[in-house]
């Protein structure tokens, strides 16, 4: 049977990025909510798998935004129901919410190429033999999840602590950009570039777009995060008990 995926988008130029070819390849269906069309929650039956993209609101704008408290209350309905969750940046700042944890500013913005590196609570995922000791990522926020209850820690940044975190072996927060292709970053860049402030942690333009052949290596990363997630939930499967008629 297809997977079905369902992609949330907070606004136009955050997309799937490069894990659109990826689930296409597995000949998986994509479809998406897009909130700032005005477009209802999709019924928690009608997908497997629920991917949260990113945006530059806060996940408790509901003023600005009230479809964020649909929003969250969908994640929270599709961890309990089961499903595959993953959520980039806001997305992974979502499911925190969602799952109790505080969403706080971090006092600067990361934005840009800065390495990640691998927690030693990665090796209980998962996720041990994928991630690498450590890699470049692309970054662009200025808010940070604290973890929610029972999440593993994998990934740190100089800039922030929690980088990415995994619950149950199906839930997976990513506050960095591995989706991220040369096209998804330029069109940020044209949208967002008003967020450059020359700070610490903030790169130029110019060192954002030098090098298109960086995003590859975030991207092969986040494909072998699906693989371990499949094989992960065909075990499961496999191990299930056989309902008797």
């Amino acid at each position: 049977m297809t997977t079905r995926v369902r992609y949330l988008q907070h606004v136009p130029f955050e997309g799937l990025g490069s894990m659109l070819d990826d689930f296409h390849r597995r000949g998986w269906s994509t479809e998406a909510t897009r909130w700032y069309k005005g477009e209802s929650a999709p019924e928690l039956d009608s997908f497997d798998w629920l991917v949260i993209m990113g945006g530059p609101m806060n996940v408790d704008d509901e003023t600005s935004y009230p479809w964020l408290k649909a929003e969250k209350a969908l994640i929270h309905g599709a961890i309990d129901a089961g499903k595959v969750v993953i959520g980039i940046c806001l997305g992974a700042q979502l499911i925190a919410r969602a799952l109790g944890a505080k969403v706080e500013p971090m006092g600067y913005k990361e934005i840009g190429w800065f390495p990640v590196r691998r927690q030693p609570a990665a090796d209980n995922s998962i996720l041990t033999s994928i991630l690498p000791d450590q890699f470049d990522a692309f970054h662009w926020h200025g808010d940070s999840f604290e973890l929610p209850p029972g999440a593993q820690l994998l990934l740190s940044s100089e800039a922030c602590q929690n980088q990415a975190f995994c619950l149950d072996d199906r839930v997976f927060g990513f506050q960095c950009h591995l989706e991220t292709t040369p096209q998804l970053a330029q069109a940020i860049l044209e949208n967002c570039g008003d967020e450059l402030d020359g700070s610490h942690y903030v790169q130029s333009p110019e060192d954002i777009s030098a090098l298109p052949a960086y995003f590859a290596g975030p991207n092969q990363v986040l494909s072998q995060v699906v693989d371990a997630i499949v094989a992960s939930q065909q075990k499961t499967r496999r191990r299930e008990p056989v309902q008797q008629s």
